[in-house]
């Protein structure tokens, strides 16, 4: 009997703690995930009760770190994601063009990117420059798959970038002289 009670007032506790933690978590401006060993699932559902959310984090800072295409999908589902103004993707290697590109194409209020680290592509870009009209600053760092004809489409169509991290891609210097023709006022870090 003393059992029955205990396990009804802790069922109690449990409930009031997760209906807490949904409530702080709808408040949220900002959500890090750097440096946690996180997967798929646990993270798309933390993110999807941050309504408020308007800066993600899910860089991967350890080696235990699994978010994959799946989760990016699955986090592209929840309703904050459309007023991101800022993500981070850097060193995720677990994630191709697929999840990126289905995040990417929900998250339209989106000024700063960091996808250094990845594997995408040209395919990337191309989602980017045409889901991200507000984007001022992208980090591409050591996107060794990324071409000249990528960055090309995205200072093009991101009239508003500002800022865009190169380095350690393998696009030749004469590219740089093209995106500058483009838009004068851009900073390459290459």
């Amino acid at each position: 009997m003393w059992m029955d009670g205990y396990v009804c007032r802790a069922s109690g506790v449990c409930r009031k703690w997760k209906q807490g933690v949904k409530q702080a978590l709808a408040r949220r401006k900002t959500l890090s995930f750097a440096g946690c060993k996180m997967d798929d699932d646990s993270t798309a559902r933390l993110v999807r009760h941050a309504y408020s959310l308007k800066e993600l984090d899910i860089s991967r800072s350890r080696w235990g770190c699994q978010i994959t295409d799946n989760g990016l999908y699955k986090i592209s589902l929840a309703k904050c994601v459309s007023n991101l103004t800022s993500i981070s993707l850097w060193g995720m290697t677990g994630i191709t063009d697929k999840g990126v590109v289905q995040l990417i194409t929900s998250a339209n209020s989106l000024q700063h990117l960091n996808v250094g680290g990845t594997f995408i592509t040209d395919e990337s870009l191309s989602a980017i420059a045409d889901s991200c009209p507000r984007l001022n600053s992208i980090v591409l760092w050591s996107c060794r798959h990324v071409t000249e004809n990528g960055l090309i489409v995205l200072v093009s169509k991101c009239r508003k970038l500002e800022s865009i991290n190169v380095w350690g891609t393998r696009v030749p210097l004469d590219c740089f002289i093209g995106l500058l023709t483009i838009s004068p006022a851009l900073k390459i870090k290459p």
